[in-house]
């Protein structure tokens, strides 16, 4: 059965000019583009996706981060989507992430990772409904 996962594809990546190289490596892993689009969060808006770590040390940090330039926020599609996502994405730390994998690939730090993807399916629907209305996930 088919399921959705969300992902974006962060600032420092983009800056780098890796978006295309990353979503090439997403589509031959077998998943569906259902929606992207290309934006700019504000401060506040990353802070809003990014509320369940707001008590955290990183947070500051992390919604600056977030708010510095373009990311690709993306609902992608497949058998196993989140679980796949995750193992292509590679650990959070790029120097621990095995070969091959996106975070490998293309992230320089635990900080600037190059990619988020959804944890499980609370998640992800909480995530695709703060970048996507319905109508745009045909």
């Amino acid at each position: 059965m088919s399921q959705r996962t969300f992902s974006i594809i962060k600032p420092d990546a983009v800056k780098k000019g890796h978006a295309g190289a990353i979503l090439a490596e997403i589509e031959k892993a077998g998943f569906r583009l259902v929606a992207i689009k290309k934006i700019a969060l504000t401060k506040e808006q990353a802070e809003g996706f990014y509320h369940v770590h707001a008590a955290r040390p990183f947070f500051g940090e992390l919604t600056s981060f977030m708010s510095s330039g373009t990311i690709f926020p993306m609902v992608l599609e497949k058998e196993n989507a989140i679980a796949d996502l995750r193992k292509l994405m590679g650990a959070t730390n790029p120097a621990e992430a095995a070969e091959g994998t996106i975070r490998k690939k293309f992230a320089s730090s635990i900080g600037e990772n190059a990619i988020h993807g959804s944890d499980a399916e609370d998640t992800a629907a909480f995530e695709i409904g703060y970048f996507f209305a319905g109508y745009e996930l045909k």
